[in-house]
């Protein structure tokens, strides 16, 4: 029986294709760390009180921003830092009492928050996320000396903390690397690429950081870093026309909000090529727009392709891009992969600190899904990762990654590399069917899965597993569980149909969690199309989730 929405779930994922070819900027959540350097630092770009707004609501009621397990660090030393300075704005003649009164209870809020998280035992873990390493030392050291200042300059409300000891740096906050780096640019030495994102963390130091330039308005697709290179002023090789671009690009992301910005911007070639390959584990026969096919093609070069222009490459968008090509009937050579290759995986990039299970999955699909002429070097890098992945696997079935805060986002990506792997005649099949158990064992009373709480992202990716590998066994528990995960997707007004306001939990690493949108909404898309084209699936389902709200509004 073929279920009446399934004609939707493929209407839509040509829909979404075709928005990806029309948009040269990416779907990206707003982030708070981003949002809140630009209100410490960028008064004069367009959006500002929406920005100060954004920050203001997006606090918790405990006083912090973002996700637990250690994830509201990051977001919440750079709100406090943020309003912080907006508040020592907000002390003129004519500034708002009620606008004021809310600064200071987010900020004293804030500072609890902290206080009392890099108070116990100072050397409590924060999550690897982008530059956190960096991040952490400088916004407490900002924030020390803003409390610091209250001793000569009292702010109203901010009294109790002037007397507040300073906030201690958890052991993982490398003040000394911090300091290295920025000793280094002002000797005049060039400031590694992978380092542009975060440029805003060198503070001063950003002006001499000369080779520094931005691509297309943005220096390393960030708005943060973008705004600390428009700040550098005293800089011989800055252009007019290079900050005439920079500025628009600041003024497009903020435009999108409106107000609030993304973390990362652009982020074509990461989402077009997650998008198409998201879609293909669904087995969909979406015709993909030649738009989408020649940028990804353009993306490559000998040394592979990065998220977007003007980031690194990188060997996971490289294998992304290039598995997404092949599904698009194209055969590239995976040559440019072979640079990233170490003793027993595959780095993510150069110098990097802590490898990747999901970039080692994602070159491990790709090199099943390409020929080369050197099959011999392509089979022995199959089994070398292959043997990774399964010596990484937690012993109840499931992964980690350092590229996403969900385990189920690693799991989808190592099960499916490892099921695929197969065609190179690697058995993988026990470690399928560990991954297979963990996903049955953590199925929510809902029928959704998720690491904090039961979301359409994370309940894709588990249907993506259940569905599109090959297991042993009886498949009866395998069926009733992708129904229930099934009945739950469609009993949702989430993103991918036609309702773009969904509630889409953060659960990407960048310097703060975000979603990429569109990426989210193909795994959606994929989940329920595997789901409808199973019939034994589809006779599992409940009858009241026999069809989703947005196709019975119609």
């Amino acid at each position: 029986m073929i279920p009446p929405w399934l004609d939707a779930v493929e209407k839509a994922a040509e829909g979404l294709l075709a928005e990806l070819a029309a948009d040269g900027m990416g779907q990206v959540s707003p982030s708070v760390y981003e949002t809140a350097r630009l209100v410490a630092t960028a008064t004069w770009l367009d959006g500002h009180p929406e920005r100060v707004r954004f920050l203001l609501g997006q606090q918790k009621s405990d006083g912090s921003w973002g996700a637990p397990d250690g994830y509201g660090l990051v977001p919440t030393l750079s709100a406090v830092e943020a309003l912080f300075t907006e508040l020592r704005r907000a002390q003129r003649p004519a500034a708002d009492a009620v606008q004021h009164g809310l600064l200071v209870s987010a900020v004293t809020r804030g500072l609890a928050w902290l206080s009392a998280w890099l108070g116990e035992g100072g050397g409590k873990p924060f999550p690897d996320t982008i530059a956190a390493e960096l991040i952490v030392p400088w916004l407490i050291g900002d924030i020390n000396r803003q409390l610091g200042r209250l001793v000569s300059e009292p702010l109203p409300g901010l009294d109790a903390w002037s007397a507040h000891p300073p906030l201690s740096a958890p052991a993982e906050a490398d003040e000394a690397f911090l300091e290295r780096i920025r000793g280094s640019v002002r000797v005049d030495h060039a400031l590694p690429d992978k380092l542009w994102h975060s440029l805003e963390v060198l503070g001063a130091d950003a002006a001499r950081a000369d080779n520094v330039r931005p691509v297309n308005g943005a220096v390393g697709g960030s708005p943060a870093a973008t705004v600390a290179w428009q700040r550098t002023k005293g800089s011989p090789v800055r252009t007019a026309d290079d900050v005439r671009l920079s500025t628009r690009y600041l003024e497009e992301v903020q435009r999108r909000g409106p107000g609030p910005v993304p973390g990362i911007s652009p982020i074509t070639s990461f989402e077009r090529a997650w998008t198409i390959s998201a879609l293909a584990t669904g087995r969909m026969d979406t015709r993909i727009p030649r738009e989408l096919v020649d940028s990804l093609r353009q993306s490559l070069s000998s040394t592979g392709a990065p998220a977007a222009p003007g980031l690194p490459p990188d060997s996971d968008d490289t294998a992304g891009v290039l598995y997404a090509l092949a599904k698009a009937g194209d055969q590239p050579s995976p040559d440019c992969l072979w640079s990233y290759e170490a003793d027993s995986y595959f780095l993510c990039f150069p110098g990097e600190r802590t490898p990747s299970t999901s970039t080692n999955a994602h070159i491990l699909e790709t090199l099943a899904a390409l020929d080369t002429a050197d099959r011999t070097r392509r089979q022995d890098a199959a089994e070398k990762i292959a043997a990774w992945l399964r010596k990484n696997q937690e012993p109840d079935g499931k992964w980690w990654d350092k590229w996403h805060a969900s385990p189920y986002y690693a799991t989808a990506c190592c099960a499916l590399a490892l099921d695929r792997s197969a065609t190179l005649g690697i058995d993988a099949v026990d470690a399928v069917d560990d991954a297979v158990r963990w996903i049955l064992d953590t199925q929510r009373a809902d029928g959704s899965w998720g690491r904090w709480e039961g979301t359409d992202e994370e309940t894709s990716y588990a249907l993506h597993v259940l569905l599109a590998t090959h297991t042993s066994g009886d498949k009866t528990p395998l069926t009733r569980a992708a129904a229930r995960g099934c009945a739950f997707l469609l009993r949702q007004n989430g993103p991918g149909i036609d309702d773009r306001d969904a509630h889409l939990p953060r659960l990407w690493h960048d310097k703060d969690l975000y979603a990429p949108i569109a990426v989210i909404r193909a795994a959606r898309l994929a989940a329920l199309h595997l789901a409808a084209t199973d019939p034994d699936v589809v006779a599992a389902l409940p009858e009241n989730g026999s069809a989703p709200v947005w196709e019975a509004a119609r």
